[in-house]
């Protein structure tokens, strides 16, 4: 639908006063949330269509946000070709580590497809949703027909990460050595990552995302000629792959930490829409991207949390920066838990202030 505010942006026009979402909108922050916590783990709740649909659809019922992102996780697609993956409660996701050759052959991404078709049936379900004209008992006042569905995926680079570390980190030393010290071996796993990114993107597509969106959270541990090799390379080709299945569907990359590198990353690549971190310009950005892409951010959360006048003046500070050009109002990273929903509800308000 053409007249979706936040589909207009991504495909290059200014929109006044922008459109905007939430990374980890729907989250640990809103109590509706935390009621359904306990009816399943984390894997269980990504899967589970019911409670999927239910979890995304959250804060578009409270806020009348202009994108909803499918409920998942990126490492939902190493778990789907086989790597083994737990998230403990105080320590975050746990896998079983690929350090050797033969952990790199046990993966299986044929099986991705079928082990996620609960996901792409809860998009099949989200964007019947979200399209249903009238239905504020699913919705809320405002919201059908007027959000856009956003599918996602981690890019290669980060998903390796957490495959080769065993888990979360600081600095992922483990498969920042691999790089250097097996590059055949760790270009495999990039390779096969890349292959399998673009296939799911492409299936997210087809079971109704209206765009999609790369999140490389730790870009910013690379340095420039790993960044180009294992972040804007692999970016690039997958970028490639959708075009050539879905030319008109907009892309935004999130190359987080990416600094001066942020302008060749969206040139590179090809993307639609790039998301930047709450340490970047946005106006320096803005000099750095082609003609055309959208930025997409980039309040400081730990601001949100605050709250009060404070967040106000930097939501005025951002919004005012880039009226005039394709701007999607967003965080720089994700909604922390402890964020209080009203300060959620206040943003939205002062971000769509004519």
């Amino acid at each position: 639908m053409t007249d979706k505010r936040l589909l207009r942006v991504l495909r290059g026009e200014a929109v006044w006063p922008p459109p905007v979402w939430l990374m980890r909108q729907a989250g640990r922050y809103l109590p509706e949330f935390r009621a359904l916590r306990s009816q399943a783990d984390f894997i269980t709740r990504c899967m589970t269509p019911d409670i999927a649909v239910e979890i995304t659809l959250q804060p578009i019922r409270r806020f009348a946000m202009d994108g909803a992102i499918l409920f998942s996780d990126i490492l939902i697609l190493p778990w789907a070709m086989g790597q083994g993956l737990k998230f403990v409660e105080g320590v975050g996701p746990v896998l079983e580590p690929i350090r050797t050759r033969e952990d790199l052959d046990r993966l299986q991404p044929e099986r991705v497809a079928e082990v996620t078709a609960p996901i792409m049936q809860t998009l099949r379900r989200l964007r019947q949703a979200l399209d249903a004209p009238g239905d504020e008992t699913v919705l809320g006042r405002g919201s059908a027909g007027a959000t856009t569905l956003i599918g996602f995926a981690g890019s290669p680079f980060t998903v390796a990460c957490y495959m080769v570390e065993g888990g979360s980190s600081r600095e992922f030393l483990e498969p920042r050595q691999m790089a250097y010290a097996d590059p055949a071996l760790f270009d495999r796993l990039i390779d096969m990552l890349t292959q399998a990114t673009a296939t799911m993107l492409c299936a997210q597509i087809d079971a109704g995302a209206e765009a999609v969106m790369l999140f490389d959270s730790w870009a910013g541990l690379l340095p420039p000629g790993q960044f180009r090799r294992y972040v804007i390379e692999p970016s690039r080709q997958i970028v490639r792959e959708i075009r050539s299945r879905h030319p008109s569907v907009p892309i935004i990359g999130f190359p987080r930490l990416g600094g001066l590198l942020v302008g060749e990353y969206a040139a590179a690549t090809g993307i639609n829409a790039l998301a930047l971190d709450t340490s970047a310009d946005m106006m320096a950005a803005a000099a750095l991207v082609p003609d055309g892409v959208a930025l997409q951010g980039n309040l400081d959360p730990l601001c949100l949390v605050t709250g009060g006048d404070g967040m106000g003046h930097q939501i005025d500070v951002i919004r005012d920066a880039m009226r005039g050009r394709p701007h999607v109002f967003n965080l720089g990273h994700g909604v922390l838990p402890q964020t209080p929903p009203e300060h959620v509800a206040a943003l939205v308000e002062r971000v769509r202030r004519t």
